[in-house]
């Protein structure tokens, strides 16, 4: 059925251009929707007919790039955040310097990106917003903890975004990945056996794949998921059952 999901011609804004980004942009350029993609690594950008270079580890970086998807697209309809870094080393030996900093990247940028785009999505009385948090927002994965609570810290902020703006005609939602191969996780998979161990805790018996995430981003942010916010979606092969 052609339109199905509601999203020719809909403003979207990616925050990320690495893999999940890279992928969804893709996805809604298929279907038809009008993307803005937004990274502070310039070379990434090179690829979008409207690429933006962005620093999300400031509030100013945050509130310029949603002015520029409305100046360049003429408002925005859908938020996709996908920006993230994680810094693997146990609590003992994590810095406050690593601590604030993974915060700032994955949880501070997420709640500015979002505001600013509530904003214009609450005016307009419709809006779509999706968030990529983790399965480490739920399980407790050593070396993980800045990580693991920016990732829960989202989970419980979108919560609170979908209560406030449900009435406006706002959805806020978050997919929640399990052990997906991205250039975030790429170095440390192809450590000697870091690969085969994942895979193991994995029911579907394989690792994700940035492509099995944008058809569950895609759903979020269409005509479809109209009744559904403040959910997270574990998109996980089914590593939250074990």
């Amino acid at each position: 059925m052609e339109n199905w999901l509601g999203l020719a011609d809909r403003r979207v804004l990616i925050a990320g251009a690495g893999g999940i980004g890279e992928a969804c942009a893709a996805a809604f350029t298929a279907a038809g929707a009008r993307v803005v993609v937004a990274d502070i690594n310039k070379a990434r950008l090179a690829a979008y007919e409207h690429g933006l270079t962005a620093d999300f580890s400031t509030a100013e970086g945050c509130e310029n790039a949603v002015q520029a998807t409305v100046e360049l697209l003429g408002g925005i309809d859908i938020l996709l955040h996908a920006v993230g870094m994680n810094h693997r080393v146990p609590v003992l030996d994590t810095t406050d310097d690593d601590w604030q900093r993974t915060i700032d990247i994955n949880l501070s940028s997420a709640f500015r990106l979002g505001k600013a785009a509530g904003r214009h999505m609450v005016r307009a009385g419709w809006g779509r917003q999706v968030y990529c948090s983790s399965v480490s927002g739920l399980l407790a994965h050593p070396e993980h903890a800045p990580y693991a609570a920016s990732k829960g810290g989202i989970n419980q902020m979108m919560r609170v975004m979908a209560r406030e703006w449900a009435s406006s005609g706002v959805t806020v939602n978050a997919i929640a990945p399990g052990y997906t191969e991205t250039d975030l996780t790429r170095a440390h998979l192809d450590k000697p056996g870091v690969r085969e161990h994942y895979t193991s805790l994995v029911p579907a018996g394989r690792l994700g794949s940035v492509e099995d995430l944008t058809g569950p981003v895609l759903f979020l942010a269409s005509e479809q998921a109209s009744f559904v916010t403040g959910h997270v979606l574990y998109t996980d092969g089914g590593r939250t059952l074990v």
